[in-house]
């Protein structure tokens, strides 16, 4: 188990510097980089021009600004040096997490991921526990039902959900319980109302999970096809198992068989899952239901970094994030072996 890990560490470094180095090198040649953009201000010029140049190329459509105002703009933001040497030098302050300081924002990429973390977890994990908590029961509960009139009305149910995209649910939602026609029960925007402050703590809890409400149900209603279906069709195989019906034949009610012998070995697909999504849950972000909802989180921070060609932000939490992603792929493996003792990666060359 040891050597299987540690040959997996080895292997996310290249994997991480290899993602690192293609960002920044399509990043080299998108139009309309820092510098251009600056220059576009400071001259003066409509935004066509900012799109003449690309990130670390020479600026193409200057006018009115004197070559050493050019130079002092790219040692502003680190174009003046050679590419590779750029790239090289990002890695290593990378390796002690020092992402540096946004160009837009004007505040270090850290404190800027941090500020905006509230609101990805509260999406991702909140949706994470609501889709965990209902879609394994439903899925076991369709699967013992296979067939009858409940199957039939949930999987409608649900597949009707999945089919609806989470900003049209968002709309709908806002229209029908956010005062947009019928009725106005809850909050459009923000995680907590303006005076959360002065509220006290059984109170300020309730707030949050009021204004939380449909951004979640947005967010949550989409994921539950998936994840039931699967637990529906891993608990189908094992039901059908020969081993079932010797439980069967031995006297087991179909409660012992179900949770006894079946649920243990069909839970597993389920369960291995569980690590990476639950360490991805806390760093989800939806631009889209961010945006409906007025809440500023993960999502809305990568579209603007893009859009405004923020590098550091761009380059930065796509590191970090690799890593996070590397991590919990190799928990997801290993969570085989927590769950299936028959599992062994000592075995693997």
């Amino acid at each position: 188990m040891s050597s299987y890990i540690l040959k997996r560490f080895f292997l996310m470094i290249p994997t991480l510097i290899g993602v690192m180095l293609i960002t920044f090198v399509v990043t080299q040649f998108v139009p309309g980089g820092p510098v251009e953009r600056m220059m576009t201000q400071l001259a003066g010029s409509g935004g066509g021009e900012a799109a003449a140049g690309g990130g670390s190329g020479l600026y193409q459509g200057k006018k009115g600004l004197d070559q050493d105002r050019v130079e002092q703009l790219k040692k502003l933001y680190g174009f003046d040096k050679p590419p590779l040497t750029r790239f090289f030098s990002m890695m290593s302050s990378y390796l002690v997490f020092d992402f540096g300081e946004s160009y837009y924002h004007r505040k270090s990429v850290a404190q800027l991921v941090i500020s905006k973390l509230p609101v990805s977890m509260s999406l991702g994990l909140w949706s994470f526990i609501i889709v965990y908590s209902t879609c394994i029961p439903l899925g076991i509960a369709k699967a013992v039902r296979d067939g009858s009139r409940f199957d039939t009305l949930t999987s409608t149910a649900i597949l009707i959900g999945y089919a609806i995209p989470g900003f049209v649910l968002g709309i709908v939602l806002i229209v029908l319980f956010g005062g947009g026609s019928f009725w106005n029960i809850f909050p459009l925007r923000g995680l907590v109302s303006d005076n959360w402050a002065e509220l006290d703590l059984l109170h300020k809890i309730l707030d949050y999970l009021w204004h939380m409400v449909l951004p979640i149900t947005a967010s949550a209603v989409g994921s539950l096809a998936v994840m039931t279906l699967l637990t529906k069709n891993s608990f189908l195989e094992e039901i059908r198992k020969q081993y079932v019906m010797t439980a069967r034949a031995k006297g087991l009610s179909e409660q012992q068989v179900l949770y006894k012998h079946v649920f243990r070995n069909a839970i597993i697909p389920i369960i291995t899952g569980f690590p990476g999504t639950f360490i991805a849950s806390f760093f989800t972000g939806s631009l889209l239901i961010e945006t409906i909802f007025s809440l500023d989180g993960m999502g809305l921070l990568a579209y603007e970094s893009v859009l405004n060609r923020d590098y550091p932000v761009v380059l930065g939490t796509l590191y970090f994030f690799t890593i996070i992603g590397l991590i919990s792929r190799l928990l997801s493996d290993l969570s085989y072996v927590v769950v299936d003792p028959r599992i062994s990666f000592d075995k693997v060359q």
